[in-house]
């Protein structure tokens, strides 16, 4: 038996593999699919203090390789969470991971504290690196200091796992991630879409209502593999990578580099059953290279 348990900034998975926020719903959505208690973890969509309706349409763009977002964290706010999700989604033995947005730091505090009570809810995932909202986000993620500053103010309200999500939007994402690291963050996940665009030649117009969005998919995979390297050697705390996983090859691919866990995103979209075809191809794949704990190839690049 091969041992896939993985331990990121004191959360105990029972393997590597989790979901991506914002393409994995609330996780009742794939229910249907796969045993939502065989995985990892899974991050429930981007959570913000009220309510959001999200950018116009359209906000889906197919690209050569990918796709562009610019859904602009659509959803019912923290309480709506509260009140009806968790009571709901606490029944699962995955761990819960709710991933946290704001307007402000002190959009993104509220939303911690509100969450403190929640038993089943040992991690929190700070996204400060969505390219899809005017305020907030990615304005907070591109800077040393904007990304210490809400780290900071997250340690202080938020005394479980705190994981900080990174934006490959900038300039030394190692910067970043020393930065975050230097505040508190038990872990770092990365990388968040790249900005991008795309245009409807024949309409002669962007073909996303915000013009750019968020570039996710295998065009992305070898920037975030060079981005998960870069940083798994430049901090001690834990990588957690995503970024263009399609299968787990992939998903292998970015634990040799220095992840110590994986999310899947796009691929949920083309497959809903991917992220279990991925933790068995991980067993599949230790045992044909002779290793009993998955830990072994974490970091060997």
């Amino acid at each position: 038996m091969v041992n896939l348990n993985v331990n990121i900034g004191g959360l105990n998975l029972k393997n590597p593999v989790m979901t991506a926020s914002g393409t994995f719903g609330y996780g009742i959505e794939y229910s249907d699919f796969i045993d939502l208690n065989r995985l990892g973890a899974y991050i429930v969509k981007g959570t913000t203090l009220n309510p959001r309706e999200g950018n116009p349409y359209p906000r889906m763009a197919e690209t050569p390789s990918g796709m562009l977002n610019a859904v602009g964290l659509q959803n019912k706010g923290v309480d709506f969470f509260i009140s009806h999700i968790y009571p709901v989604i606490s029944a699962y033995d995955s761990e819960l991971i709710v991933n946290v947005s704001g307007a402000s730091i002190d959009d993104y505090v509220t939303v911690a504290e509100k969450l403190m009570p929640l038993e089943r809810i040992n991690a929190i995932e700070v996204n400060i690196s969505c390219p899809n909202v005017k305020q907030g986000g990615m304005a907070f993620g591109t800077t040393t200091d904007g990304a210490a500053q809400v780290t900071k103010a997250m340690r202080q309200a938020w005394d479980k796992s705190l994981i900080v999500k990174l934006s490959p939007n900038v300039t030394s994402i190692v910067d970043i991630a020393k930065a975050v690291e230097a505040e508190g963050a038990d872990s770092v996940s990365l990388i968040n879409t790249l900005l991008g665009m795309a245009i409807d030649v024949e309409r002669q117009r962007p073909c996303l209502s915000t013009v750019t969005g968020g570039l996710s998919g295998p065009a992305v995979r070898p920037v975030a593999v060079r981005m998960i390297w870069q940083v798994a050697h430049a901090v001690s705390i834990p990588v957690i990578g995503l970024g263009g996983i399609m299968d787990g090859r992939d998903a292998i691919e970015f634990m040799l580099a220095g992840a110590r866990a994986v999310q899947l995103g796009t691929a949920n979209f083309i497959d809903p059953a991917v992220t279990m075809k991925v933790i068995d191809y991980m067993t599949d794949y230790c045992e044909r290279h002779g290793v009993k704990d998955i830990n072994e190839i974490i970091g060997m690049i």
